[in-house]
């Protein structure tokens, strides 16, 4: 009856030797007493040998047991609980450190793809400044050439400069005779003066762009030497970062390793959790079932308690409410009667016969009837003849005096009320017909409204829609009075469609198209309209300015708008613009139609507006 692995089977049979297993108690005391080396164990668990006895009844837990068991099982729940919580959050921190490390390590990388690339781009742009630094190199020293050049025709200019003033001072220390030269002469000594001047502003007009360019020169130069130092300095700072970067990527790596390890260690320490988390549950489980068969038990018992209970209560009660009622009928025929409880018993008590009723007034009597004759006491018999005469009592009701006097003002009102029923009948015979006869102009107004406004949003819709068709539909076409009327469009190009389902534009034209037919078919004196053409294109904004060029023919238009065109039409403008003290003011514009006015007045009205 017991199996076991290989290693343990030895041992279970020298334990086990000379033990038999029986189904009740009587079956070991035979085995034991027919063959005393034997041991007999039952299936309750109570163990017989030869002069002993171990075990006996299996008794059931107490409910405080139970409670104990179910507190423990409790305790040791929420201390599980609590280690699984405790290793979420564990796992939870780890999970966000090895997060926080990989985005370390994603931007690590990212910063050292970067850095790479700014490196290189340093390299590229290092060596053009090198190519930049070369030639301007090469620049400076044929600069520097020709300024030595410069330099030595300035000195040669500057002499021969010297040598012309030196001539100039001699010229002017020696007296001519300008008597003793000739008109040749003279003009070929100006002649040579305004050659040497010329030569002398030549030269000092060269030195000075020599000087220039020096100066250019090495502006530029400093300014080349300048951001090679920089992109040196850049380049070392660039390399310095690289290898940070590089630290930082080995760093983050080691920490990936670590977070890693750590989420394998609390892994398992969750699953430890778990499974002492599985094991308190099904402990729970066990001894929450027995806790729940037997706490029904102590309800089914405290159900038949409180059924006993309410029993004996309601005997109580009912006993005591019958004591009362008794002592109250005693009072009630001494106060009413003046017999004491005794007395009516013994006349009028249930063995006693009830004499029979005699005739009431009016009732024929037959002579030939034998003589009623008392009968026995039957309390159901007894209870219909009480009922049944305090019905008569009470349709007797009691005697009233002024009964002709309230029978005939009831009379005289009957007579009244009656006559004013008669008058309301009249009244609502006459209100109905006129009710007919309203109904029925009404269904004539609306029916020839609604065929002249069918027909004109027919004409206008495909006047806005050229191609399209449209149609206004009855729903009750039987009944004009509760009828509804629905629209169905058809633009160019597509099938009929309800309103609601056309675009936004169409829905617009559509409506537009609807309130020029109701303008048309029942015309106004004048008309209000605010921006209905605010969503128009300019090919539908013409087709609409043309159907209010007719409405304006018998109608006054009053429009407010945004649109140019709309107010090129118009024969006076009206604008509300704001101050630079921010006092709004009315601006004013009649139209008329022999010059370019309505251009420039539109333009007005629409620059106010912008303003």
């Amino acid at each position: 009856m017991i199996t076991c692995d290989t290693e343990l089977k030895t041992t279970l049979n020298g334990l086990l030797n000379r033990v038999v297993v029986t189904e009740t108690i009587e079956q070991a005391q035979q085995i034991v007493s027919s063959n005393p080396a034997m041991r007999a164990v039952t299936r309750d668990g109570d163990l017989l040998g030869t002069g002993f006895v171990h075990g006996g009844s299996r008794g059931t837990q107490s409910l405080v047991e139970l409670q104990v068991a179910i507190d423990q099982a409790r305790e040791k729940l929420e201390a599980a609980a609590h280690r699984v919580d405790r290793a979420k959050f564990a796992v939870a921190n780890a999970l966000q450190e090895q997060t926080q490390s990989l985005e370390l390590v994603g931007g690590a990388l990212d910063r050292l793809h970067e850095s790479d690339a700014n490196m290189a781009a340093i390299a590229e742009q290092l060596g053009a400044l090198q190519s930049v630094v070369r030639s301007a190199t090469g620049e400076a020293d044929r600069l520097a050439a020709s300024i030595a050049a410069a330099n030595k025709a300035r000195e040669d200019d500057q002499r021969a400069v010297n040598e012309l003033e030196a001539r100039q001072q001699a010229a002017q220390n020696d007296t001519i005779d300008e008597s003793q030269l000739n008109e040749e002469q003279r003009e070929a000594l100006a002649q040579v003066v305004e050659e040497k001047r010329q030569a002398e502003v030549n030269a000092r007009l060269t030195v000075r762009t020599g000087e220039e360019r020096v100066r250019a020169l090495a502006t530029q130069a400093e300014q080349l030497e300048h951001t090679a130092n920089l992109e040196r300095t850049a380049r070392a700072r660039a390399i310095e970062l690289r290898e940070r970067r590089r630290r930082e990527a080995q760093t983050a790596r080691a920490v990936v390793v670590a977070a890693q390890s750590g989420l394998e260690l609390l892994a398992q320490c969750v699953n430890l959790a778990e499974y002492e988390r599985t094991q308190a549950v099904s402990q729970r489980t066990d001894q929450e079932k027995e806790v729940k068969a037997i706490r029904e038990r102590i309800r089914e018992l405290a159900a038949d308690l409180e059924v006993l209970t309410d029993s004996v209560h309601k005997d109580e009660v009912a006993r005591a409410e019958q004591r009362l009622r008794i002592e109250a009928l005693e009072n009630k025929a001494v106060e009413d009667f003046g017999v004491g409880p005794d007395e009516l018993v013994n006349e009028y008590g249930p063995e006693v016969l009830v004499p029979p009723s005699p005739p009431a007034p009016g009732d024929e009597i037959d002579p030939n009837d034998p003589e009623p004759q008392p009968y026995p006491y039957v309390r159901t018999q007894q209870e219909s003849r009480l009922a049944a005469a305090e019905r008569s009592l009470a349709l007797l009701g009691k005697v009233n005096p002024l009964a002709l006097e309230e029978f005939s003002a009831l009379e005289e009102r009957h007579r009244f009320l009656g006559e004013q029923l008669e008058d309301l009948r009249k009244s609502r015979a006459d209100l109905l017909s006129v009710i007919r006869d309203v109904d029925d102009r009404v269904q004539q107004i609306f029916t020839e409204a609604y065929e002249d406004t069918s027909r004109e949003f027919r004409a206008n819709f495909a006047r806005l829609f050229p191609g399209g068709e449209a149609r206004m539909i009855l729903t009750e076409p039987g009944d004009m009075l509760n009828t509804g009327v629905e629209i169905e469009a058809r633009p160019p190009g597509k099938t009929y469609k309800r309103l609601s389902l056309l675009s936004g534009g169409e829905q617009s034209l559509t409506a537009v198209a609807f309130l020029v037919a109701l303008f048309k078919a029942r015309p106004s004196p004048f008309y209000i309209l605010d921006e209905v053409e605010a969503a128009l294109d300019d090919v539908n904004l013409g087709r609409l300015l043309g159907i209010l060029a007719e409405l304006r023919q018998d109608s006054q238009l009053l429009i407010v708008t945004h649109q140019k065109r709309t107010m090129e039409i118009a024969d006076a403008l009206y604008g509300v613009s704001m101050r630079g003290d921010g006092v709004t003011q009315v601006i004013s514009q009649r139209i008329t139609r022999d010059n370019q006015a309505p251009e420039a007045a539109a333009d007005l009205a629409y620059a106010q507006q912008v303003n």
